[in-house]
């Protein structure tokens, strides 16, 4: 077997694999004489095969594999030998239309090798991370909002017609083509005007009744609805009005922390402190970690593979534009071409994330396998009722393994850098805080 340089510029590499006849017919005999003993055949006891009859029969596809075999074991040979990693899948093309057994095997190998990335003092980067305490004003704010939530209702004055955020008691009976339908009744049923709970256009319809009003309200189906036989139809409720009441926030006291599980107002507040704060801390390191990314990509300069670039681009144009097209929901749609902005943004990605990749090698940090199942439960929540068939789709696709593990790999690296790093900490109030995430968001 003899490997060929025919490219070396740049990070791009080609090499020319030649596997003689010779071999593969020395391969192909191995194969033979490996399964020989086990092979039975008309008018042969079991192992006595002639090896020229077992050629004739299996050689043709026992060959194919020696060839599949040799080429794979020189590429791994090469990469161990010559160190390259590939930054994609090497192409792999045989030279040769006309070739038959017999011949010598041919094959170009191409691929881009990942650069070597330099060593960074990480102990040199200095770093300001932001601190919010939670102050009174926010933790009563958050009070309040909660006080909002657990809201009851009061009845109005009498004759006090329904506003938009009132609940009205009702009475109700549904009917299709004048007949009642089943599922479209009830009693007493407490309904809050403005929570878009009910068929769209009902609750519109109830603004400015007075309890003791009865009214025929119309409305239409939605043509998705779940139950086939009301989708798209046009229906009408007798409804009767029993009682409208306003909304009454909740105090602030004692009660109010019992009904979120706190045994008293004090510890209530205590618990909104650390939530509050443990928000602000996770704000605050988005910031600090984009500002570590910075850093480090003013710190360090190496070649960036063109093919990874290419594919970023491509990947955060396509990206964008259905941002900017929502309703396109797949890809039938012309090709995406990136522009210099893309190209820009993916060449820092690309080489952040070679870095990245680098330091976390270097410092040997791994991925959990408690931490793969717990980001795999958290994405799992997205599709209720098929945790299960996600999880299988999880253990049987690799890629899709890859793009859970990597930002969580991302996140220990960038850990493992604030920890050598130079970081001080300046405290601050959450509105220049709100204003630096809102400044990344911007970029």
């Amino acid at each position: 077997m003899q490997v060929t340089e025919t490219l070396n510029e740049g990070l791009k590499r080609s090499y020319e694999i030649t596997v003689t006849a010779a071999e593969l017919d020395e391969k192909v005999n191995e194969k033979l004489a490996e399964a020989q003993p086990e092979i039975e055949m008309k008018g042969f006891r079991k192992g006595k095969v002639p090896m020229a009859l077992l050629k004739k029969q299996f050689g043709e596809r026992l060959l194919g594999e020696a060839v599949q075999e040799s080429v794979d074991n020189a590429m791994s040979e090469h990469f161990e030998q010559t160190g390259d990693r590939p930054a994609m899948q090497p192409e792999v093309k045989m030279k040769g239309e006309d070739w038959k057994a017999g011949d010598d095997v041919q094959v170009e190998l191409t691929y881009e090798a990942l650069p070597e990335v330099p060593e960074v003092d990480l102990s040199s980067i200095s770093l300001e991370r932001m601190v919010v305490k939670a102050d009174e004003a926010a933790v009563d704010e958050a009070l309040q909002s909660l006080a909002e939530n657990a809201q009851d209702f009061e009845d109005r004055e009498e004759g006090a017609e329904a506003q938009d955020g009132d609940q009205v008691v009702i009475d109700f009976v549904g009917k299709l083509d004048g007949e009642p339908f089943e599922g479209g009744a009830a009693e007493d049923y407490p309904l809050t005007l403005g929570s878009e709970s009910f068929i769209p256009g009902f609750e519109e319809q109830l603004k400015g009744v007075r309890a003791g009003d009865e009214k025929e309200v119309k409305v239409t189906f939605p043509e998705d609805y779940g139950a086939e036989h009301l989708a798209g139809k046009e229906t009408t409720f007798d409804v009767t009005v029993k009682a409208v009441k306003a909304p009454k926030p909740a105090e602030v006291d004692d009660e109010l922390a019992k009904k979120y599980g706190a045994e008293d107002l004090e510890a209530l507040k205590n618990q909104i402190r650390e939530r509050l704060e443990a928000e602000y801390n996770g704000a605050a390191r988005q910031v600090a970690k984009r500002r570590l990314l910075d850093k480090l990509d003013e710190l360090v300069e190496f070649p960036l593979p063109p093919t990874l670039v290419d594919a970023e681009a491509k990947q955060i144009a396509h990206q964008l534009w259905h941002e900017d097209n929502p309703d396109v929901k797949g890809h039938d749609h012309p090709e995406i071409e990136p522009t210099e902005e893309h190209v820009k943004l993916a060449e820092r990605r690309v080489k952040l994330g070679l870095l990245l990749a680098e330091i976390g090698s270097r410092a040997e940090v791994k991925v959990s396998d408690s931490e793969m199942t717990q980001a795999v439960m958290q994405q799992a929540r997205q599709y209720p009722g098929q945790e299960r068939q996600f999880f299988e789709f999880v253990q049987q696709n690799p890629q899709m393994q890859q793009q859970l593990r990597a930002p969580i790999f991302e996140d220990k690296v960038v850990d493992y850098i604030f920890e050598l790093a130079d970081v001080s900490e300046t405290e601050v109030g959450k509105d220049e805080l709100q204003a630096a995430v809102e400044a990344l968001e911007d970029e």
